[in-house]
């Protein structure tokens, strides 16, 4: 699937920023979970909301922080989607 391209140049940032032993399964993780997004708002390619929803749908707890940490350093602008989303 196509990638808006700066979606994509800092999504590989971030991916860099993490943990060595964590870097694969997240980017799988969540490059599947964005392109499921996708999907499902008829879109036509990756764009910042399928990744930041992507995140904010699959990070485990232990992780929140570190990622939030890590959204706001590569630019992602999470508070524009309505993240962090209040917990039920």
């Amino acid at each position: 699937m196509d990638w808006d391209l700066r979606t994509q140049d800092k999504f590989k940032i971030f991916i860099s920023k993490i943990p060595i032993f964590h870097r694969h399964i997240t980017e799988e993780a969540v490059m599947k979970m964005a392109e499921e997004n996708v999907r499902v708002r008829n879109g036509s390619k990756v764009e910042e909301q399928d990744v930041v929803a992507a995140f904010f749908s699959g990070v485990p707890s232990p992780f929140y922080s570190m990622m939030v940490r890590l959204l706001d350093q590569t630019g992602f602008d999470y508070k524009k989607y309505g993240f962090p989303r209040p917990i039920r």
